[in-house]
């Protein structure tokens, strides 16, 4: 093999193994790089909920449906879902849709309405750790089903289900640094298609010291280190492609630590 050809394997073979660079495909063109694009967020030391891969429905209704979170990886194929979300793909099918964004605090009682291409290209910004949440705009929910339905056909939701609930989707895309302050509802699944997200979670009985109104940021940076070992939540970060499963009535913050794209699926 002459030195030109080895050479040309040898790139080949690093191109292969190099990882996907921001603003590549590999992130949906979804990270920006530049002055103030870092809100400078970590994932945990240790994941503390549970990843499981192949896991059979008997077991998930026996050992985690009802009792506690688990991260289920390999479950659904959402690969040409992924790729219709990437940012070009979105803003071009979509960029004129009219969103209805939320106040990033627990309540979210202040609701407004933007085209998305507006909210993609002057909201989508990392979070500002002194903001409070109703100072902060959120895309997550609100999604009008029958605009956005030539997307979300394309979604395959987990496959586990529960008995007597009716599954419903919620999209959001959303900065670095951005997420919900604890809160609770019914059962359902989150998986991250593009970029990261970090969950703080606590069973029903014990309720996590929080403000309402402070971003899940300022509560990591101001409460998370006050608290000891024994008054921490379960807590890991999901990757794209993962899912997480949390149970009826468990308290749960998120945090995105890059501009993440996610669905939910609540067992209502």
């Amino acid at each position: 093999m002459t030195l030109a050809a080895r050479l040309l394997v040898l790139l080949v073979f690093w191109l292969l193994a190099a990882p996907a660079r921001p603003g590549s495909e590999g992130d949906g063109g979804w990270q920006r790089r530049g002055p103030g694009t870092s809100a400078a967020v970590a994932e945990e030391p240790r994941c503390t909920v549970e990843r499981r891969a192949d896991l059979a429905y008997a077991e998930f209704i026996q050992q985690y449906a009802y009792s506690r979170p688990v991260i289920l990886q390999g479950l659904t194929d959402n690969s040409k879902f992924r790729a219709l979300c990437s940012r070009e793909r979105l803003l071009a099918s979509f960029g004129d849709n009219v969103v209805r964004l939320s106040t990033a605090n627990t309540y979210s009682y202040q609701k407004v309405d933007i085209p998305f291409q507006e909210y993609v290209e002057r909201l989508l910004h990392p979070q500002d750790p002194n903001s409070l949440g109703n100072d902060t705009l959120y895309f997550f929910g609100d999604n009008n089903f029958t605009e956005w339905a030539s997307l979300f056909r394309h979604y395959t939701p987990p496959t586990f289900g529960l008995l007597g609930t009716t599954p419903a989707y919620s999209f959001g895309i959303a900065g670095a640094g951005s997420g919900v302050p604890f809160h609770w509802h019914g059962p359902g699944f989150s998986e991250v298609i593009y970029g990261r997200k970090r969950w703080f979670l606590y069973p029903p009985e014990k309720t996590p010291k929080f403000h309402p109104n402070k971003t899940t940021l300022s509560w990591l940076q101001d409460t998370y280190p006050t608290l000891t070992p024994s008054a921490r939540p379960l807590e890991c970060t999901i990757q794209a492609g993962e899912v997480l499963y949390f149970p009826d009535r468990w308290w749960h913050a998120t945090l995105n630590l890059d501009t993440s794209v996610f669905i939910s699926t609540f067992l209502s």
